[in-house]
């Protein structure tokens, strides 16, 4: 009798053992929710939002992955934490938002061309979802442990708390970029463009670092309009930025400077690497076929390239970009300069070639 009075109570005091830790633990999580809750709302940026959206959880509930995605109109932005889940989960947000994996631009990671990425099991995927008014998100999660009707309320929680101020935050940004941001093509207008120049002139000269910039005007383009229309005009213009901005890199700056003329920030770049550059932009833009209304248009471009100098300013890196683009216009269009020339010497022997800038 003794003894099962005694295995009685280690199993009572067991279970208000479990009970008073899980309210506890409840008590301190609805604590730590509070303090998160309020500190969104103090945030200046929808990434500054999402990211204490992450600490919060990761705080209370702790995940393997979480990936914040949020769609606006110029685009799909993803906050990913680790960044070695982003091979596994793109598809799936690809196919959730309908966008390609390439145009999802990632607020808290850059990644590089060839880096080396694993797969892992998303077997055990969760996701809520917040739309508001202007906003439509989803949130990924991978949990350490199962899901429990508490971690559905905690998550809910912290989704109605960044609501608003996610909201009223993209509100702001939309407002913003519509002072900035050419709206047929999405790149930068020529204003930001000025703005973005002299703050990487600054930056470049401060830490002597290259700095290289391309100009590209589409060839013949008034040929275009007055055969295809403005639509078909608009048509290309969108493209080609499109591809262009396919083939930079995510650092690099793209800005619409005026009817069909592009002009390009390369920060960190020479100019020999900028005229390589430059040179398969032209050749992509080249073989690219553009269909409008059943009729396939073709185009053209030519571009301009300089490089940050001692003692140069704004004026004189577009002026030199500028005067390199009036020379590939009269050097028959289609074409960069300078060029790189590749010449083979009468007396080389070894059957190497020599590169001439």
């Amino acid at each position: 009798m003794k003894q099962a009075l005694q295995k009685i109570t280690r199993t009572l005091s067991g279970f208000f053992s479990v009970v008073f830790s899980f309210a506890a633990n409840q008590a301190a999580a609805q604590h730590k929710l509070t303090h998160h809750i309020v500190a969104l709302n103090k945030k200046s940026s929808s990434r500054e939002i999402i990211n204490e959206v992450a600490v919060c959880l990761k705080d209370i509930l702790g995940y393997r992955l979480f990936a914040f995605v949020v769609k606006k109109n110029s685009g799909v932005d993803v906050w990913l934490d680790p960044r070695m889940y982003k091979k596994s989960l793109e598809d799936i947000i690809s196919k959730d938002f309908n966008i390609r994996p390439e145009d999802l631009n990632y607020l808290n990671q850059t990644f590089e061309k060839g880096e080396l990425e694993e797969e892992f099991s998303m077997k055990h995927l969760v996701y809520y979802e917040l739309n508001e008014e202007n906003c439509s998100s989803r949130l990924y999660m991978l949990p350490q442990k199962q899901v429990t009707p508490f971690h559905d309320e905690v998550v809910g929680l912290i989704l109605q708390g960044c609501a608003t101020a996610l909201s009223k935050q993209i509100k702001m940004e939309n407002l913003t970029d519509a002072a900035v941001v050419d709206p047929l093509t999405g790149c930068y207008n020529r204003r930001e463009f000025e703005t973005q120049i002299n703050r990487h002139i600054a930056t470049a000269a401060r830490h002597k670092n290259p700095l290289s910039l391309f100009m590209f005007d589409l060839d013949y383009f008034k040929r275009i309009n007055d055969t295809h229309g403005h639509l078909g005009g608009d048509r290309v213009l969108k493209e080609i930025s499109l591809l262009v901005k396919d083939n930079m890199r995510q650092g690099d700056i793209l800005a619409r400077y005026g009817g069909e003329e592009f002009v390009a920030i390369l920060p960190e770049t020479d100019k020999a690497k900028a005229m390589e550059l430059a040179d398969r932009l032209r050749s992509k833009i080249a073989a690219l076929r553009i269909l409008h209304n059943g009729t396939c248009i073709r185009v053209t471009a030519s571009f301009g390239v300089s490089e940050l100098t001692p003692n140069c300013d704004m004026n004189k890196i577009i002026q030199d970009a500028d005067t390199m683009l009036y020379k590939a216009k009269l050097n028959g269009r289609n074409t960069v300069m300078p060029g790189l020339i590749k010449i083979c010497s009468p007396l080389q022997t070894d059957g190497k070639e020599k590169i001439r800038i």
